[in-house]
């Protein structure tokens, strides 16, 4: 019974008991973790519902479709033509060109932000005489005199000036047109997912095409408060497209990417040229007005850090520093035989998930790498102070001092980089394990420290 007890204090006393113990330390740990993370994501949730609050009194997604021509003609139902149906065919423009002045602000609220526009938009363009031959149609069959010219846009609310189209000299306005069934182009955000942004129509009264295709050439300007995204459906046999502003951090998204871009911290300056050719659509539809809104150009305004993003992917590593600050602590006390109770590894724990808190709350007055900088100080300034007092001396502590920064210092690296943080960290990860097991060589594992 002795030897069964004495064998027992013995396994209680093994350095390989420790080590399973601070494992088990160490996954309990993961507990406040999960916790922090459903912090970042709490307030990160917050922050999307005070950009959308933002961005829907000021203006949303701006979207611009147009503009077509709508000419309606008779379909009639029998051979002896005593009864039609009236049917439209919808028309593109041969030549389409835009330019856009965007001037963009940030507005914050608390302590979120959101990048908002005033754009300008302008666009000139000419049509040709509509051809309806393809569906066999009689030329006293069409009701030229009652064409109309439509456009299909988001944000009506949003639209800061009357818009008009000048065709032949004179300026048609456009109004709003009721449509019962609201058409909904549904958008991909990376931080929200798939939003669905209402359509709306605008339409001119009628317009007399044999009075006006003599002198086809058309220009209209619209003016939109929005916000995230500019969006052009290129409808021009030809459309040519240069959007500039005083935003220094674009994205270009949509089926079609700029030729030509000149981005600097004043601003960007971007083209596009795109044929019919490069489109899965024709120049005409008679089955009504094609949802072609998928087949678009598009630049995104964007806040380049998104500093809850940063939070999470710093939450991914903890599970990383709590384990190798551990493992220092273990290393240091298999060495020096100096005892560690497995209360004072609690306490170093909390407070390496206390850093997560702190950086959270501090990004949310300052930048992240502030907030960063702060929290990883004041944490290894606690832990070093407290492990003066565990080890009695001062050159572990120091040891462990300019251990921790260098881990705060590698795991800051591999948050703000993107393409080389796997490379990177890879490395890191290799020669910390270089490191442990050049410094654990000698440690006997089943030696009992008394």
């Amino acid at each position: 019974m002795t030897t069964q007890k004495s064998t027992f204090a013995t396994l209680l006393q093994s350095n390989t008991f420790r080590m399973l113990l601070i494992g088990v330390l160490t996954l309990l740990l993961l507990i406040p973790l999960f916790f922090v993370k459903e912090l970042v994501s709490e307030r990160k949730y917050r922050q999307r519902e005070v950009i959308r609050e933002i961005d829907s009194k000021w203006g949303g997604f701006v979207f611009f479709y147009g503009p077509v021509l709508k000419v309606p003609y008779k379909e009639y139902h029998s051979a002896k033509r005593t009864s039609f149906s009236r049917k439209y065919a919808y028309f593109f423009p041969e030549v389409l060109k835009n330019t856009s002045e965007v001037k963009t602000e940030v507005k914050k609220r608390n302590n979120y932000e959101s990048v908002v526009f005033t754009s300008t938009m302008a666009f000139t363009g000419k049509y040709v005489t509509p051809d309806f031959s393809p569906k066999g149609i009689l030329e006293d069959d069409i009701e030229w005199e009652k064409a109309t010219i439509i456009i299909r846009t988001t944000n009506l609310s949003s639209i800061k000036n009357g818009v008009f189209i000048h065709l032949a000299g004179k300026d048609y306005p456009f109004e709003p047109v009721y449509e019962q069934k609201v058409e909904q182009d549904y958008i991909y955000d990376e931080k929200d997912g798939y939003q669905a942004n209402e359509m709306a129509s605008l339409e001119t009264g009628f317009i007399n095409l044999k009075e006006v295709l003599s002198d086809s050439s058309f220009s209209l300007t619209i003016e939109y408060d929005g916000s995230k995204r500019i969006a052009i459906v290129p409808i021009g046999k030809t459309t040519e497209s240069t959007i500039s502003s005083n935003w220094a951090n674009p994205s270009f998204t949509g089926d079609f990417l700029p030729y030509d871009k000149q981005i600097t911290p004043e601003g960007f300056t971007a083209s596009w040229r795109v044929l019919h050719l490069n489109r899965p659509f024709s120049q005409q539809s008679f089955e009504g007005l094609p949802n072609i809104g998928d087949y678009t150009f598009d630049v995104n305004f964007i806040i380049p850090v998104d500093e809850y993003q940063q939070n999470e992917r710093a939450v991914k590593y903890g599970f990383l520093v709590i384990g190798l600050t551990f493992l220092i602590f273990f290393l240091i006390q298999s060495i020096s035989k100096i005892k560690i109770h497995i209360f004072q590894y609690t306490m170093i724990g909390l407070a390496l998930v206390l850093f997560y808190t702190l950086l959270i709350s501090i990004t949310e007055h300052s930048s992240f790498s502030l907030a960063y900088f702060i929290s990883s100080v004041m944490t290894i300034g606690l832990i070093s102070l407290y492990s003066v007092a565990i080890l009695k001396n001062k050159k572990f502590p120091t040891f462990i001092c300019i251990s921790l920064a260098a881990l705060y210092g590698f795991i800051y690296v591999i948050i703000q980089m993107e393409n080389y943080a796997l490379l990177v960290g890879s490395i890191g990860l290799f020669v910390i394990l270089a490191t442990v097991m050049y410094a654990s060589r000698k440690i006997d594992w089943n030696q009992q420290n008394d």
